[in-house]
């Protein structure tokens, strides 16, 4: 049934997976994709949006590597917005509603399109290890398929539990049976496990909705998409809207807190943080009387629809009486209620920056069974550790991000120096060098590395090379031209910004926070270049960029070099801390626990000080 060996068996076939499977492919492994369901490959198991703070970075990151994510969604998407358009644009984050069935569809076919991908649907129910290294998995038929490297991506699968009020029954997700067999089995290896809870809201009959009471949710004017790759852009959208919980729904979904598995301790397990449930949010927010509930369609043609904003696990009846209560939502008719899930998980710090673990070789954990939360988190680590399984087998240095390359280094560096006991999401204050970290400039960050290990495609290339030509050139261009005091001073009267009594660059201009690309496009010179060089819209904004904060991304650059000399500092493998009587117990025993590999990860380790930092510089002879 199956070649002799695989280079690489991804089990699991959500976000994590489908992204390992065609990252270690398209570099040229011989890939097995193992799943319990082949019709949910890439499924968006609670809502239908891709994107949003931080994440939309890490998917335009996902892109620039030569992921599919970002392909993936341009092709399903129904609405595309750039949040945070008014502040700066380290915060601008592009988040798309999507179409779950063509979301789903897409990847299954992409994959599907992927040399040396094979699939299998059954559940894998155990590894093989010979010693301290993976050669393979087992499924539940009792069948071995032999392997390089393993890379687990299991999601909310590994026994997982579902609660809706009293009742629960395993399961991984609604309609779907849990996975058992493989937690055992890594504890009995010597793994640390742990439980963590998540939950999605009802699904609802966007029929029995009215509208009218809601507000209008649009798309933007001039949407924009993921993919650096020539992906369709919308032409037309579908709308969201939003509507408000209120005292009296409040009051009635109180009165089935006795009834909550979240209250009544059936639920032990912590939840995410940033996305509570709504009895989580009445019962932490008591001075609150109305909370915002996002009506979003789940895609074009369907009138299924996903109540964000309104995710529980109380009893269905109480869930119905309250959401009937909801402006909007008088007639409301249910596909399925909300619910609660608790699912195992390894607490991170047992891996490598690789994503491959500690204890045994060539196996790798990545998405929810690393405690992350979200689609964007989980599909970047898939795409690591697919990348860092083929590098591996073929003896080749591993691929790691640093965190001033990527939130997908952050994302990792946290995971694996912090650990985590609650759901892990990306935020962008999670990095300390964001104004780096834009989700414009994430193929000119990453494209050339990806291309350099043979995942990124010379297409890509071309196109990344083009477009920063093109930028620095026009950055160049006002650098040098001068304007003259007549033309630019109607420019800078219209917005209230201080004239100039002689001639200047135009970049000092330009650098003003009230002078935009339109102004400065006002200006004949400019203009001219413009249409000479046949500079598209995304040139424009990154020269725009480049020109107002130049100087704050210079000082983040020289802060971050500052970083490297640390990380250039490697701690020697298997170093004994416990010689090092001047290092606190407390940082003693998390340097044992974590095993960092360099001053820099280990001074990023909660409970290590800066005076413990310098004991081991000293001891280093730095």
């Amino acid at each position: 049934m199956f070649e002799k060996e695989y280079d690489v068996i991804v089990v699991g076939g959500g976000h994590a997976g489908a992204e390992a499977a065609a990252a270690a492919a398209n570099m040229g492994s011989r890939t097995l994709l193992v799943t319990m369901n082949l019709q949910n490959i890439g499924q968006m198991s609670c809502n239908p949006a891709m994107g949003g703070i931080a994440k939309g970075q890490i998917v335009r990151e996902i892109d620039a590597l030569g992921g599919y994510s970002g392909i993936i969604t341009d092709k399903s998407a129904i609405q595309f917005k750039m949040l945070n358009k008014s502040k700066g644009p380290a915060m601008w984050s592009p988040r798309a509603q999507n179409d779950r069935m063509r979301f789903a569809e897409e990847w299954r076919l992409a994959l599907e399109n992927t040399q040396k991908v094979d699939f299998y649907q059954e559940m894998v129910s155990g590894l093989l290890v010979e010693g301290d290294k993976i050669v393979g998995v087992r499924t539940s038929l009792g069948i071995d398929v032999k392997s390089k490297a393993v890379v687990l991506t299991n999601g909310t699968f590994l026994n997982g539990l579902i609660h809706i009020g009293e009742k629960q029954f395993g399961g991984g997700r609604a309609g779907e049976k849990a996975a058992t067999g493989i937690t055992e089995q890594l504890v009995d290896f010597g793994f640390d496990s742990g439980r963590m809870k998540t939950g999605t809201p009802p699904r609802v009959d966007g029929r029995s909705l009215d509208y009218s009471k809601m507000i209008l949710q649009p798309g933007d004017e001039n949407p924009e998409k993921f993919s650096y790759l020539e992906t369709p852009i919308l032409k037309t959208q579908r709308d969201c809207h939003m509507t408000h919980t209120s005292a009296l729904v409040h009051d009635l979904l109180r009165e089935g807190f006795n009834r909550s598995p979240m209250f009544n301790g059936r639920i032990k397990s912590i939840g995410p943080r940033y996305c509570p449930s709504i009895e989580d949010k009445i019962n932490r927010f008591a001075d609150k009387d109305s909370h915002q509930i996002f009506v979003e369609p789940e895609g074009w043609n369907t009138v299924e629809v996903y109540v964000n904003g309104f995710s529980t696990s109380l009893p269905e009846d109480i869930q119905y009486t309250a959401l009937k209560s909801v402006k909007g939502f008088e007639n409301v008719k249910f596909f399925r209620p909300g619910y609660a899930i608790e699912y195992d998980y390894f607490p991170p710090t047992q891996l490598k920056h690789t994503l491959e673990t500690k204890l045994i070789s060539n196996l790798y954990f990545a998405g929810q069974i690393n405690g992350t939360t979200g689609y964007e988190e989980a599909a970047s680590q898939g795409l690591m550790a697919g990348i860092n399984a083929h590098l591996k087998i073929n003896e080749k240095e591993s691929f790691i991000l640093k965190r001033d390359e990527a939130y997908i280094g952050v994302l990792i560096d946290d995971l694996i120096t912090k650990g985590t006991e609650e759901p892990y999401r990306m935020f962008t204050s999670r990095a300390e060098y964001r104004t780096l970290l834009r989700q414009d400039n994430a193929d000119l960050r990453l494209t050339p590395r990806s291309f350099d290990i043979g995942l990124a495609t010379k297409e890509r290339v071309d196109r990344m090379e083009k477009k920063e030509k093109e930028s620095d050139s026009f950055v160049e261009f006002f650098r040098k031209t001068s304007f003259t005091t007549d033309e630019i001073n109607p420019i800078l009267e219209s917005v209230s910004s201080a004239t100039v009594h002689q001639s200047d660059k135009l970049f000092k201009v330009f650098s003003r926070p009230k002078v935009t690309m339109d102004h400065m496009l006002q200006l004949d010179s400019v203009s001219k270049f413009v249409e000479e060089n046949k500079l598209s819209s995304e040139v424009l904004e990154q020269a725009e960029i480049q020109v107002k904060y130049s100087g704050y991304i210079e000082k983040e650059k020289n802060n971050a070099d500052k970083l490297h000399r640390l990380e250039n500092v490697k701690i020697p493998d298997g170093f004994d801390y416990s010689k090092l009587k001047s290092l606190s117990y407390e940082a003693r025993e998390k340097l044992e626990a974590i095993r960092p590999v360099t001053i820099s990860q280990a001074s990023r380790i909660s409970g290590v000080s800066p005076s413990d930092v310098s004991v081991l510089l000293v001891f280093l002879g730095r």
